[in-house]
Parts: structure tokens; sequence; C-alpha cells
């Protein structure tokens, strides 16, 4: 049940092509249009010298499984708690240790973690939306004429298959965090790395403070499609498809954007293309199958297997699985005070322009909002992200197409996908109709935007800005609920070879004393000062464990690996996993997660339990931004955001009564 993975890192920046004119004519002949980027380091150059995920020692995984259980446990149940990890510890984890990194050394072209994960994904029979798909919505263009929706449409189209083009051609820069980008993200840097032989050339990035990432995923953007199947679904990819999958008021057409050579068609071919999908007076489609994507998985699977058996229908799926991906024309326009509405049609929507098995889903609303809404199974958000936030930078600054842009009039290139329907299809429609809207009828969405504090104010403070975000959600759900509860914070571990994502916990016996004592009804009460001593331990606590988990030093996959591996070994699962505190910890009542992006306006994802909040949150230069869904009646969403803001506000009044630590402490 991820989300959007914990980034820590700013994946733009790295173009070798630069632009800064926004409105001169711009080639879209030979390579200069057909690709985004030519790097001077190979695509995967780092790739072979990537190290592999480390599995932690097993006493360190139960120490900081311990730590992480104590502040949600009351004394008796984490003494029973402790009996039942040294359990672990002395009797069956040993044996499942060595046979983990058995089978770790027998796959060392991956993770140990990669396969049962991905499997773990597959074989979950939940409703893609909701459950799983997240959602990153885009800033708007700062020109407001360039938000007309066949304008932006056509810009995003034409970055997106330059994207695609420099990714499948090996040209795209390696993904690289730089821990000071003056200094390495440089000429230098490139021309040193890129002499140096793969099997050496991430150490030698080291010694500049640049760490390269996994770029396995990237294979997975385009052309991929999840198809249901009973019991595990499968991912289909084709490398050869040179259409997407425009889809309009429920309506289908396969739109060609590459010529028969593989080239991108000319940016004024493609704005007519799309014209002519805008223009088609078709209404609202009759039987829109993309409301079946919404379905369990088994129950679409079946409805799937029917609909192939009906004439011509065969060929009509295959050009949708084959699509380089999806693209959403959508009726709908953004409220720029009260995003959640926008954001409530682009996660969700009512399924009916949606086909949420694709890889990801381009979504442009009629006045130019876009965003992407991605499958998740096939990664973690990393490779979605650099996309994402490419193609904003190429639409914004330097654009294809331009207001009074004429397009070349072609009368082909755009073919209606019809499907065969019959009245058991139907019936399978209402059914998912049914459920869809009553699984969005009860999901709740609230914004909470706090200009008290923002990531400038913090770093002046000399405390972790996602640290005083964290802590804000543990102090608000104290407030409303008065306890402590799982806690997620996704982590990628993307500078492994293969790595997917660790779990960060923020609940911390630190955060939990901030908590008690800001919220002290009776007895002495801290003092301002007292209270600023706790908030830095938070601090240190919280970046140790965000430092932990970034380096595969987390506990919860680590535990996963071990039960997966008594598991497949036919071995009894030990105790410990039938321990109620295990299953309370992995039952994540606050599921939270964030990017960083100058592209990105919002990211968000419905809770992973239904008593659970799903918090997608960002810290901007101006403020502090929370988007928060929650199922009624089971938890108040209203509500827990009035609780953030006063816990924000408490933070804030303790951090400006007592200043920044001096820099000895």
């Amino acid at each position: 049940m991820l989300r959007i993975p914990k980034v820590h890192w700013s994946p733009v920046g790295n173009m070798v092509t630069r632009h800064s004119s926004t409105s001169a004519v711009r080639s879209t002949s030979g390579d200069e249009y057909q690709y985004l980027q030519r790097s001077k380091i190979p695509m995967l150059h780092f790739q072979p010298s990537l190290p592999r995920l480390p599995i932690p020692l097993l006493p360190k995984t139960c120490e900081r499984y311990l730590a992480a259980q104590q502040p949600l446990l009351a004394h008796d149940a984490f003494e029973r708690t402790q009996k039942a990890v040294e359990q672990f510890k002395e009797k069956d984890g040993p044996q499942l240790q060595t046979l983990l990194k058995e089978f770790d050394g027998q796959n060392k072209h991956t993770s140990y973690i990669s396969e049962p994960w991905f499997e773990m994904y597959l074989r979950d029979r939940a409703p893609l939306p909701l459950n799983y798909n997240p959602l990153l919505m885009m800033n708007p263009d700062p020109r407001p004429e360039y938000n007309e929706q066949l304008l932006r449409t056509t810009n995003l189209l034409v970055s997106s298959l330059r994207f695609m083009r420099s990714l499948r051609a090996r040209y795209l820069e390696p993904e690289v965090f730089h821990m000071n980008p003056a200094k390495s993200d440089t000429a230098t840097f490139r021309t040193v790395t890129s002499m140096i032989p793969s099997f050496l050339s991430t150490y030698v990035a080291y010694t500049f403070k640049a760490f390269p990432l996994d770029m396995s995923q990237y294979q997975g953007l385009f052309g991929g499609t999840r198809i249901p199947e009973q019991g595990k679904d499968r991912i289909y990819r084709n490398e050869t498809s040179r259409h997407v999958l425009v889809l309009r008021r429920g309506n289908m057409y396969a739109v060609d954007v590459l010529d028969e050579a593989g080239n991108i068609e000319q940016p004024a071919t493609l704005m007519s293309r799309l014209e002519r999908v805008l223009n088609d007076q078709r209404s609202l489609a009759a039987d829109p199958l993309g409301l079946l994507t919404t379905e369990n998985r088994d129950t679409w699977a079946a409805a799937r297997n029917h609909l192939a058996q009906l004439t011509g229908n065969a060929k009509s799926l295959e050009l949708v699985d084959s699509a380089l991906f999806c693209l959403c024309l959508d009726e709908s326009t953004a409220d720029p005070v009260n995003p959640v509405p926008a954001i409530r049609d682009f996660l969700f929507g009512d399924g009916t322009n949606r086909w949420f098995d694709k890889s990801f889903s381009l979504i442009v609303a009629k006045d130019g909002t876009a965003g992407i809404n991605f499958e998740h199974s096939w990664g973690d958000g990393v490779a979605v992200l650099r996309y994402f936030q490419e193609i904003f930078k190429e639409t914004t600054t330097a654009p294809f197409v331009h207001p009074g842009t004429k397009g070349d009039p072609t009368r082909d290139g755009v073919l209606p996908i019809e499907f065969t329907v019959d009245e058991t299809v139907r019936s399978a429609l209402r059914v998912a109709e049914n459920n869809h809207n009553a699984a969005i009828d009860s999901l709740d969405m609230n914004f909470m935007k706090f200009e008290g504090m923002n990531k400038g104010f913090c770093k002046q403070q000399r405390i972790s800005p996602d640290s005083v975000m964290q802590l804000g959600f543990q102090l608000a759900f104290y407030k409303q609920h008065g306890q402590f509860v799982g806690t997620y914070e996704s982590c990628s571990t993307a500078a492994f070879r293969h790595g997917r994502t660790e779990t960060m916990r923020p609940c911390t016996m630190a955060t939990k004393e901030f908590c008690l004592e800001v919220e002290r009804k009776t007895g002495q009460r801290k003092t301002a000062a007292e209270l600023r001593e706790i908030l830095n331990r938070c601090s240190t606590v919280h970046g140790q464990l965000t430092k932990e988990a970034a380096m595969g030093q987390g506990f919860d996959r680590h535990l996963f690996g071990l039960r997966h591996t008594a598991q497949r070994n036919g071995l009894p699962v030990p105790a410990l996993y039938e321990d109620p505190a295990y299953a309370a910890i992995n039952h994540n009542i606050l599921s939270t997660s964030t990017l960083s992006s100058p592209a990105l306006l919002a990211g968000a994802f419905g809770p992973v339990v239904r008593d659970g909040y799903g918090v997608g949150y960002n810290i901007q230069a101006g403020y502090l931004g929370s988007i928060v869904s929650s199922y009624k009646p089971h938890r108040n969403g209203r509500e827990f955001v009035d609780c953030l803001r006063e816990a924000y506000e408490d933070i804030a009044k303790v951090l400006k009564a007592t200043g920044p630590p001096s820099k000895d402490k």
C-alpha cells in the first residue's frame, strides 16, 4: 500500500540543452526536435556500479522495530512485544536471515525486496483508484494564454514524446542526487565520470558528493498497462507502438504521434489531431468502459475476459494496452482558491474518462489544469517525478506551439476505438459505477495551507522542515483522538540497484513527549525553552531515521523480506508476525508522503486503511500545505485539518519564542 515516495533529491536541472526564450520559434527538424536531451554521460552509465540494497543486521532490525513500537504501546503490551522480538532474534530470525542472504546472493542483479514487493502489488485485488494510484497536480503555466486546453495539451504531448524518445535512445541524463550542485552538477563532473569505466563510475561520483540513482523503473513509463487477471495481474509492455490513448467524454481514440520511422510528428500535426478529438461532436459515451478499471481486480479480470471475446474487441483492447500512455481531456475547470474539487477529479473522478490500468495518465482539464495519475505496481514514482518535472520545465520555458499557432489539417492519425458491448458488459458497468460512486462518496478531502511557517523559516530556525510537518501530524492526531498510531512516511532507496522504498516511522518517543507536554492539562508545564529542547530532539531523531531509511537500514522491508522468506521456503511464520502489535503498526492510520518540486501544485492519494488519513504534504517557500483524505464516517477529516492548523500554531509559537539554537549546540 505504497504511495508517492519520499524523495530527498531534485532530479530536475540536469538538462544538457537549455532554452531561455519563451516565445522563439523552435526547430522541428532533425535530432534537435526528436530528443529532449543528449547526455554527455550515457544514461545507464552508473547502473552497473550502483551498490546493492543491504540486508540489515538482524539485531539492528529488532532494535529499530522496538523503538518504533514503544510510543504506540502501553507498558504491558510493549513487554509482550519485547518478548516476541527476543524470541524472534534468538530462534526464528537467524535461520530466515541466512536463507534471505542466500536468496540475495543468488540474485545479484537485483535487490532482495524487488521481486516480493512487485508481486505484493500485482496480487492485491483492491481497486486501483484511491487504493493505489496517486496524483501529481501540475502548477499552471505562469503565462495564462498558454493554459488554453489545446495549446497546453499539445505542448505537454510534444515534450512527453521528446522525453520518451530520449529515454528509449538512452540519451537522458542519468539520475543523480547532487549534495552540492554548484560543485558537482557541472561540466567537469560529466567529463570525468563519463571517462570512468561503468563498473567504477558510481564510486568516482561519490568523490564529488554526487549519488547516482537507480533507473531500472524508467522502462515502465511508456507503452505499459497493468492487465487484470484472476489472482495476480501482469504488466504488459509494448516497445513498438506509435499512438497514445486519448479519452474525452468517455470516448476512446488511438491518436498517432510517431510516424512510420518512429519519429515524432510535427507539432502542428499533433495539434490538429488533438483538435479533431476536441471538436468531435459525440456526446458522453453510452458505455464508458474506463469504469471497469475502477473495479476489484478479479471482478475486472472476469469482465475483461468476457469483453475480449466479443467481436472486434481483442484488437480494440490491444490499441488501449499498447498505447504509449493515456491522455485524458477533461471538461472540468479548477478553482484557484480551492484546489480540492480538481484534485478529486484528477485522483479518481467519476471513472468514465480514465483508464486507470495505464502506466500513467496525463490529464488536462478544459482550463489547462494538468496532472498525472499513475499506476503504482511498476514503480514508486521516481521516474514519474522526473518526467513530470522535465515536461513542466520545457513547456513553461521553451514550448513548441504558441497562441496563434495553426494546426496542420490531416485526415488520418485519429482512430475512434470502438467496442462491441452486450448486456453482460453493461451490467458490469452498472455495478462498477455503483461501487465507484459508493467509494468516492465516502471519501472526504480537505486542504490545509498554513502560512505561519515555511521552508525558509524552518531553515532559519535550524530545524528540519520535514520533521516539523511530521510532528504536526502527530500533534494533530493526538489533539483529535488522544492517542498515537502507526504512521508511515515513504522514503526512496533508489541509491541502490533496484531499490524500491523504505518506511520511515515518524512517531517516536521524542514526538510523543512533545505532544504530551503541549497538551498537558495538569501539573507543571514545560517552558518554551524546554519545549524547544524536545523539538530539537524530534528533529535530530527524525533526521537519523530518514538517513537510515534512505540507506536501506529501516526495519519494515527487512521484516517483510524475512516473512516472505519463511513463506517461500514452506516454514512456519514466526510468532512475531502474529503479535497484535505487528498488525497494529502496519495498519497505517497516518499514511504520509511529500514531494518537493517547482512543477508540483499538490500531491494526493487515498487512505491506506478505512479508518486512516492519507496525507500528501508539501513544504513550500511561502507555506506548509497538506491535502488530507479520509473515509466517512470512520474519520473526520475537517476536524483533523483544524487540529493540524492548531498544531502548527503551537509549534510556531515555541520556535518564535526561543529563536534558532546557537551554532555550537
